[in-house]
Order: C-alpha cells, then structure tokens, then sequence
C-alpha cells in the first residue's frame, strides 16, 4: 500500500531536508509556548503592579497640585511624542550630530535597533528602507566572511597544536587525503566561540559598569541583547551627556560592539549547525521507531492467523478487504449450485 501511495502521489512524501524543516517549526512553535507562559508568569503579576502603581500616582499627583487628571494624562501624552524625538527628563547626548548619528546608522546595519534614535521626518523614513536593505545585507555577508576566517583560524590553530604534539608526518598524511582541505570539528569550534563570545562580553561588561553606572549583572544582560542583535532598548550605552567628550569611549562602545556581534552571529552559526544534527538524529530515530513497529506487526501476523484458524467459524486475514469478499461470494455462489444436485 505505501508502495502504491508513492507512486501515485511521490510528491506527498517530504525528504529528509522537507522534514528536518517541518520537525524545526514545530520544535520551534514548542519552545515559544513554553517561553512565553514562563515569561508571562514571571512579568505579568509585576506589569499588573507597575499599572497600579502608576495610576495611584496620578491621581495623588493630580490631587495635590490641584491639576486636572486629563490634562494631566495629555501632557503625559505630549511626553511621550516628545521623547521618540529624543527628548528626555536629563539632557543626554545629541542624538543626530555625526556621531550620535552614526551610532544609529551602526545599530540599523547590524539589525540591533535599540529604538532610542529613529527618524522622524518623512524623507529620513523613506530613506532608511533602502539604506537598511542594502546596509543589512552587506553586514550579514561581513558576518559570513568573518566567520569562514574564524574557522580558516581555528583550523590553522587546532592542526597546529595536534602536529606539535603528535609530530608532522601523520597529520601531514591526514591532511593530504583525497586533497581535502583538513578543518575542525563543529563541537571544537563552538567551544572556543562561546569562550570568545564569554571573554568579550566580561570585557565589555567591566567597561560599561564603570562608564554607564550599571550593576556588573546589567551591563553582562545587555551585552547579550546587544550583541545577539536582539535590541530591547531599555539599556543602551554611550548616551549620557558627558560621553559626548568622550571620544575614546564612543570609539571602543563601537568597536566592542562589532567584535561583539561577529563572535555572537559566529556562535549562533555554529549552534545552529549543532542543532540540525540533532533534527537528523531525532528523524533517524523516528524512522527506526516506525521500521520496529512495522516488523513487529509483522511478526504477530502470523499468531493472529493462527488464533483465528482455531476457532470455529473460519476466519482468513486479508491484507486487502475487497478480497475476502469476493472469495466469500464465490465460495456461497458454489454452495448455491451444489444444493440441487
């Protein structure tokens, strides 16, 4: 029957990149459902305080200043507009000189976007379609490359290291079969990525928690939003007043975070190739599952047929139903025919 069910409809039967891909979304979708009930009953309850809060602030505030509450919720409301434009309640740096304006530039090409700087007028908009469709792709190829140079790195390093210890002549041997270029295991290069990634995150975290006045903890949570080009926007660096005269700060701010997020994409590469031998694993094991299930109903076939054999009415098992029909109104028809005789 799977036999003629190919045949018939080959197109239905996914291979096994189709499958790997069905098998991803649906572990995928799992993962979110569970990340967002666990988020959800961890932030929900505080929002739900904040709210509170807030409201209770209001009113006394509109209570003792003899204010209206509406009036009060409008200039709120002019607040709010005002603040996208990069208005704040402590004047910080400017955001669209040369540098702040490249600061905004770096976080659209490298897909962070923490949202504290976003164009206003209509044109800027405009413009940054094109300007980040074009800068996000160039960026995402440096990333490429920059990855195909790590491994190049590591390969160099890790073959290095195994000649010194071992002596040239295997690994030369090794190397030249089959005029195969020799590189790393994924499990090797992953490793020294997440150290990588570990060392420039402590490293920045130290610079951020002394210029930016966050706890060692917060300066460590956003350089992982910042470099996994995640962006929240509720910690951003460089953007206090007095960094504007910091020239040196600004300078390392953006080159921590491009080493930052080289190393990050690097690592998810990496991962990611992990993660698909996982998915071919799981496949293979769901295909030998259903190959064990399929020889054991094999196997029983044959006890079926002998309990079915013993009892008193014949009973014959048939793979196809319309088989035993027609063998059971043949063999009435002939019963049919000798009743005269």
């Amino acid at each position: 029957m799977k036999t003629g069910f190919s045949c018939c409809c080959p197109s239905l039967i996914p291979s096994r990149e189709t499958a790997s891909f069905y098998l991803l979304f649906v572990l995928i979708a799992l993962y979110m459902l569970a990340g967002a009930a666990i988020f959800s009953s961890l932030e929900r309850p505080v929002e739900l305080q904040a709210h509170q809060l807030w409201e209770r602030r209001l009113q006394d505030f509109s209570q003792v200043h003899n204010i209206s509450y509406e009036d009060l919720k409008s200039l709120l409301h002019h607040y709010e507009e005002a603040r996208t434009a990069g208005i704040r309640t402590e004047r910080g740096r400017a955001l669209w000189d040369i540098p702040g304006a490249f600061y905004f530039v770096g976080t659209v090409v490298s897909t962070i976007g923490f949202g504290v700087t976003a164009p206003s007028t209509v044109t800027g908009k405009i413009l940054l379609l094109f300007y980040g469709l074009l800068g996000c792709s160039a960026t995402i190829l440096f990333f490429n490359l920059f990855l195909e140079r790590v491994i190049t790195l590591l390969s160099f390093l890790i073959l290095w290291c195994q000649r010194r210890r071992n002596g040239h002549g295997e690994l030369n041997s090794r190397a030249s079969d089959n005029n195969q270029e020799w590189k790393p295991s994924i499990y090797h290069v992953t490793s020294i990525l997440f150290v990588a990634v570990l060392l420039v995150a402590c490293g920045a975290a130290s610079l951020y928690s002394a210029m930016e006045g966050w706890t060692y903890f917060e300066s460590l949570y956003f350089c992982f939003v910042a470099f996994s080009t995640v962006g929240f926007g509720d910690f951003v660096s460089g953007q206090r007043k007095q960094h504007e005269e910091s020239r040196t700060y600004q300078v390392a701010n953006c080159l921590l975070m491009l080493l930052g997020v080289c190393c990050t994409y690097s690592l998810f590469n990496a991962v990611s190739v992990i993660i698909k031998q996982g998915l071919n694993w799981m496949l293979r094991t769901l295909a030998w599952m259903y190959s064990g299930i399929c020889r054991y109903r094999l196997q029983l076939r044959p006890l079926f047929k002998m309990c079915f054999s013993a009892s008193d009415t014949p009973l014959y098992y048939y793979e196809n139903d319309t088989q035993h029909r027609q063998q059971h109104k043949w063999k009435q028809h002939a019963t049919e025919k000798e009743e005269p005789q």
